[in-house]
């Protein structure tokens, strides 16, 4: 989303084109009192999973489906008193958005979800997180055989493909439309009386379910539910669709089972730390990655530094393993807010430094390894490094708690084209030096696969979870990007 003034780091995080970003998050409740208040806390825990914009659909009888969908952050757009006496009615669902990188800067609010459509037994609302691999060819199908499209979103797909769906209940034509569905899903969606969640097969982007006094919360994550005050049922297993009314939940599965993929950077950085996902908390498995990182890639130091906020728990493993001390060597300013001011060369590159200070009595004289979630472009590694130098450190070594990035994610991640991968065209070695650190080490494959869970690392047969973009393995071929050119690793091979 394109900022409000040349210089508006409120809308552009200046961090954010060297950062992978999670493109979607969803909620829904029925049977709560007031449903549009809940779906705005729970979207607002979810804010980092979608900061350009979002959405509530709301049903009530008297007034029937309700919509609101705004550009922005949840704060900002979903807590006046106006707006929310808007969405009455107990049963809801939400959506926080963030775009692809191809579409960046062209958004209309056609493109923000919840998406909404009216059929012969009545309207349906759904919010996805995902992205469909094969959209463009269903796209050009329903296009074909008279569907008109009012967005350039692939979720729009689905409302299409139910609408053409010859089953006679909104849940069986939501069967029928995602079985032509390709990629991966999480979906929330509401009738006027029900509430349903589903996964696609592979589960590889998370939902899970949860109880708000005599309600039900769908979510994609379990920080969600504890700000509402619900309480953690269970996750919705890859495969699954769950109906909910007032007569209680129904479990369908209306897919081939397959084995399950569950994305392994939801470890590493998409999830909040305070969430749990296979009843692990996000925080210790990402103590552990940084614990594994610590015996993979030891180095004689002086301070073990996050790159907040994202490393911190990485380097507290990191830290307790390897003895060296912790500290807080950069301080991220948290009130950052808007700053104006002209865009001249000298300002822009002060951009990183807006957000992130360093602590110049800490890092000054020392031996400093920096543990970071990840290297994507480089661009934001390159101008810490020189910040900690231009402090007086005396050496600066890079540890990094995930594998290198080599590979774009095409299932519900914002990730730039491959040739902008630093590790899609060099050699850890060529990254030292581009970088221009004295050391740069990434948790490998397996120690990552140990760090989460998996005692043997990974099953190169059978790898447990998606990987492609460190492996380049996908587990469902991106059709819609291979049609415009894209080669997989096996193509290349």
């Amino acid at each position: 989303m394109p900022p409000s003034h040349p210089f508006d780091f409120g809308a552009v995080d200046p961090l954010g084109d060297d950062k992978l970003h999670e493109e979607c998050g969803v909620f829904g409740v029925i049977g709560v009192t007031d449903a549009a208040n809940f779906i705005a806390l729970g979207l607002h825990a979810l804010q980092h999973r979608g900061q350009e914009a979002g959405g509530i659909v709301t049903h009530d009888p008297e007034s029937g489906f309700q919509t609101v969908r705004r550009f922005g952050y949840v704060r900002d757009n979903f807590t006046d008193a106006e707006t929310m006496a808007k969405l009455p009615g107990t049963l809801g669902i939400g959506h926080v958005r963030y775009s692809t990188a191809g579409s960046k800067g062209q958004t209309a609010i056609r493109d923000v979800q919840p998406f909404f459509g009216e059929f012969a037994m009545g309207g349906a609302a759904i919010a996805h997180n995902g992205n469909i691999t094969n959209a463009n060819s269903l796209r050009r199908e329903l296009i074909e055989r008279g569907s008109i499209f009012q967005s350039s979103s692939d979720s729009e797909c689905i409302i299409h493909l139910m609408a053409r769906s010859l089953q006679k209940t909104i849940p069986d034509r939501m069967e029928d439309a995602l079985r032509r569905v390709e990629g991966a899903f999480s979906v929330v969606a509401m009738t006027r009386s029900k509430l349903i969640g589903v996964r696609d097969p592979l589960g590889v982007r998370p939902l899970v379910l949860g109880r708000v006094g005599d309600g039900w919360v769908l979510s994609s994550e379990t920080c969600a539910l504890d700000i509402i005050g619900a309480e953690f049922v269970r996750e919705i297993e890859p495969g699954e669709m769950v109906v909910i009314s007032a007569a209680g939940l129904e479990s369908l599965r209306p897919f081939r089972p397959k084995k399950s993929r569950f994305c392994i950077f939801e470890h590493v950085y998409f999830s909040r730390p305070d969430s749990q996902i296979g009843g692990r908390s996000v925080y210790e498995t990402r103590e552990a990655i940084g614990a594994e990182l610590a015996r993979e890639a030891p180095v004689e130091a002086d301070l073990v530094c996050p790159v907040p906020d994202s490393g911190t728990p990485a380097a507290i493993g990191y830290a307790r393993v390897s003895g060296i001390p912790y500290g807080m060597g950069i301080v991220r300013n948290q009130y950052m807010g808007r700053t104006f001011i002209e865009p001249t060369e000298q300002i822009r590159n002060m951009g990183v430094r807006l957000k992130l200070n360093v602590n110049r009595a800490l890092v000054k004289g020392k031996r400093v390894v920096l543990v970071d979630d990840s290297v994507v472009r480089g661009t934001t590694s390159r101008k810490i490094k020189e910040m900690i130098l231009d402090a007086g450190a005396a050496e600066v070594h890079f540890r990094i708690a995930s594998p290198p990035t080599a590979w774009p994610c095409f299932y519900g991640v914002d990730t730039p084209q491959r040739e902008k991968l630093l590790a899609a065209g060099m050699s850890e070695e060529e990254m030292r030096a581009h970088l221009g650190v004295d050391s740069l080490r990434f948790i490998s494959l397996d120690g990552l696969y140990r760090a989460v869970g998996e005692a043997g690392g990974r099953n190169a047969a059978a790898p447990q979870y998606c990987d492609a973009c460190f492996s380049g393995e996908y587990p469902v071929e991106p059709a819609d990007m291979v049609e415009q050119g894209f080669r997989s690793k096996t193509a290349a091979e």
